[in-house]
């Protein structure tokens, strides 16, 4: 069975009669979710954003964008699920009543509106005191929820008009009749000039314009019908520069000095060492993410841990490490330290600076044992509490930057260890599929920072090499 529900024009305030449907941000056939932008609204005085009240497909628009005004009420579109076929459209806006409910949207309201709409102050007395409960007998349509409220704030109904179906009350009408009046603060009317009348322009045009002193005479509209729209106006300003002639005046700039804490000059005396010291090189290459992402959302499932997509790019290292340990080694001095096991360690920033605590001899362990591992070092970060245990040695590390939109970056390696991998984020790129047909796959670019002194670019090369083979072929991983 469908679920057919009307997209109404909807009412806001008490004078507004009808709306123009300046434009449409979805088409027909579109899916969209709660709190997605629908479209734009203009009354008389102002041009509002509508966002949907809950997910569904745009079945059918009934009114383009840029018509005539709508009446409140009027039918602009039909929403559902998905399932309709023509004739069900077609009966539904046979049969619909035009009515001033808000429908199937709602408009955005800022952050501190939208407390006070839910939770509303409850209504006082003309002695300043609460209103105390109060039973009412009313044959007036109104809403289970509203009349409770009511009774409860003990709200008068008999001056309130309902705005939904038919006229019934709504708990929203009886929650706005519960509030205090409020006294505007008025100031003064606003020197605008005179507006041409012959102009055919929208109300944001105009405001726009009046605000920056814009003559609309001799702009050509883009809307329909030629109409001046909103973007017409703002073209016209950017080619005539700022919309005011005040002069620039420069103010005070100067800088709050803040010395290096214990932790950073630490930190900044091993990075300048190392990058001074250490003859770095670098090889790059990309991976694509697809198989792991589809076996991480199984085994997450499966064995009841929650893996990220960087746990995975450890495992895989690690277990790159066990088969090339010219690549897991250390260098102290003039003597190479070759190591059986894999001590990976993960760059985390922390409020102490950029730490690299270690999950010990990963390649032995399975992937739900890294990822309760390397949460429970992050956490340790972020709380301050890293002992000396948790970042004493390491044979490799992972610097991943993928979660903050990095595409690629060239890591400081970490002495004593000689080699880095940094990660990048995972971005959807075309390629070409079977039959020469153009494809997507998810890709995370990687670069693997070397010390030539210790690692050959050969032995970096073959290490990046079987990563890249562990990662696309996830199940080698659990062999």
């Amino acid at each position: 069975m469908t679920d057919l529900r009307a997209f109404c024009m909807p009412k806001w305030g008490i004078e507004m009669t009808e709306g123009t449907l300046a434009e449409w941000m979805v088409s027909e056939g579109d899916a969209f979710k709660k709190g997605d932008l629908l479209c734009l609204i203009e009354t008389d005085k102002i041009t509002n954003e509508v966002e949907a009240e809950k997910d569904g497909v745009v079945e059918r628009i009934v009114v383009k964008a840029g018509g005539d005004a709508e009446a409140v009420g009027s039918l602009l579109a039909v929403f559902g699920d998905g399932s309709a076929d023509a004739e069900a459209i077609d009966s539904f806006v046979a049969g619909f009543k035009p009515t001033s409910a808000l429908g199937s949207v709602r408009k955005k309201k800022p952050a501190a509106q939208k407390v006070a709409d839910d939770q509303p102050v409850p209504p006082k007395d003309a002695s300043g005191g609460e209103k105390k409960p109060v039973k009412i007998d009313t044959n007036r349509p109104i809403s289970p929820e509203a009349l409770k409220f009511a009774e409860a704030e003990g709200v008068d109904i008999s001056g309130i008009e309902g705005s939904g179906r038919e006229g019934r009350i709504t708990l929203q009408d009886v929650q706005q009749a519960a509030r205090p009046a409020r006294t505007p603060q008025l100031r003064g009317p606003v020197d605008h000039p005179e507006e041409n009348l012959e102009v055919f322009a929208s109300p944001l045009a105009r405001r726009i314009a009046s605000q920056n002193g814009v003559d609309l005479g001799p702009v050509e509209g883009t809307g329909p019908r030629g109409r001046i729209r909103k973007a017409d106006v703002l073209k016209l300003l950017e080619g005539q520069g700022t919309a005011s002639d005040a002069p620039f005046v420069p103010v005070d700039n100067r800088p709050e000095i803040e010395p290096f804490d214990r932790v950073r000059k630490v930190v900044a005396k091993r990075l300048t060492a190392a990058k001074q010291d250490i003859p770095h090189f670098y090889l790059r290459t990309s991976v694509c993410a697809d198989p792991v992402i589809a076996l991480r959302r199984h085994a997450n499932l499966v064995l009841g841990s929650k893996a990220s997509l960087n746990d995975f790019v450890v495992m895989a290292a690690a277990r790159a490490l066990r088969r090339h340990p010219e690549v897991n080694v250390q260098l102290h001095g003039e003597e190479i330290h070759r190591f059986p096991h894999a001590d990976v360690s993960v760059a985390v920033a922390s409020p102490n600076g950029l730490m690299t605590p270690i999950v010990r001899q990963a390649d032995r362990l399975g992937i739900g044992q890294i990822a309760k591992a390397t949460r429970a070092l992050i956490d340790k970060a972020e709380a301050g509490r890293l002992g000396y245990d948790d970042l004493d040695g390491g044979t490799f590390t992972v610097s991943n930057l993928g979660m903050f939109g990095i595409e690629n970056f060239d890591a400081i390696i970490n002495p004593p260890q000689a080699a880095i991998l940094a990660v990048g984020t995972a971005s959807r790129v075309p390629t070409e599929g079977e039959n020469g047909a153009i494809a997507f796959e998810t890709r995370i670019s990687l670069t693997l920072s070397v010390d030539h002194r210790a690692i050959d670019g050969a032995a970096g090369a073959k290490f990046l090499a079987t990563f890249k083979t562990l990662f696309e072929n996830p199940e080698e991983l659990f062999a």
